[in-house]
């Protein structure tokens, strides 16, 4: 099996003296290709450092919600100069961005004019959005609306990242042509809405993500999380869906290819 972890800070302070042996856990565990997802202009140059140092990784370079007060008149144009040198490969999306109201670190304001200024990004580029959105769903689902009125938002526009909302919002977002990624929580005994997603989504429109060094799955849970963690998650949507973990594994694999465009 080789499974395509397609959300995995590396290049995050939790990661800074063994990134590296961190990766070579993965790869042992199966782990084929990793997305190192950038939460601002800083963040975005260390993760495409890193992804250069082997062809199994790929970054995304965006600006993160909680980000957006930082960004500056001249975000969108340091985001341009990062994808003019570095597109294709390792920078394969625009991400992550969109909306975060539990938190409220940046104001709504700005983090919707942030937000707005990547999704034209994206679709001037021809890249996927990564996607996170807490509590914001409403203001998120008119912002995304809007840009497909003005017919600026591609067939495949991304994926909406660690997906918590509701059944409501997640056929809303297949209608647009989303993808919906899943992670450590759905292994969580709480867990109730997020498995009831993944029984009604496509199977070709599923991605797995560790999001790590955040939301490690059960039974580690509590400890730091790494990419050598996913098929945990994997073994999950297997039983939720009802197929062998070895089909999970190549359906998501593949899934994350064609949405990064990736050989």
């Amino acid at each position: 099996m080789i499974w395509f972890d397609s959300h995995a800070h590396l290049q995050d302070d939790d990661f800074a003296d063994d990134w590296r042996q961190t990766f070579d856990r993965a790869v042992a565990a199966g782990i084929g290709r990793i997305l190192l997802p950038a939460s601002d202009l800083t963040d975005a140059e260390r993760a495409i450092a890193i992804a250069l140092q082997d062809e199994r990784l790929c970054c995304s370079v965006g600006c993160h919600p909680h980000a957006a007060a930082g960004f500056g008149e001249n975000g969108i144009q340091q985001l341009r100069s990062l994808l003019d040198s570095n597109r294709g490969w390792p920078i394969v999306a625009i991400g992550e961005t969109g909306l975060d109201y539990h938190y409220d670190f940046s104001p709504r304001p700005i983090q919707q004019s942030v937000f707005r200024q990547q999704l034209d990004l994206a679709f001037d580029y021809g890249l996927p959005l990564i996607i996170h959105e807490r509590e914001a769903a409403a203001d998120c689902l008119y912002i995304l609306h809007d840009q497909a009125k003005a017919h600026r938002l591609l067939p495949s526009p991304g994926v909406f990242h660690c997906f918590s909302g509701s059944l409501e919002t997640a056929e809303i977002l297949l209608a647009l042509g989303f993808y919906i990624g899943v992670d450590g929580p759905i292994t969580f005994k709480n867990a109730r809405k997020t498995p009831d997603v993944i029984r009604i989504c496509p199977q070709n429109r599923l991605l797995l993500e560790t999001d790590s060094p955040y939301l490690t799955p059960v039974p580690y849970r509590g400890q730091r999380n790494e990419p050598a963690y996913l098929p945990l998650i994997g073994e999950k949507v297997a039983e939720i869906w009802g197929i062998s973990t070895e089909e999970v594994a190549r359906i998501t694999y593949d899934n994350a290819k064609r949405l990064f465009q990736l050989k």
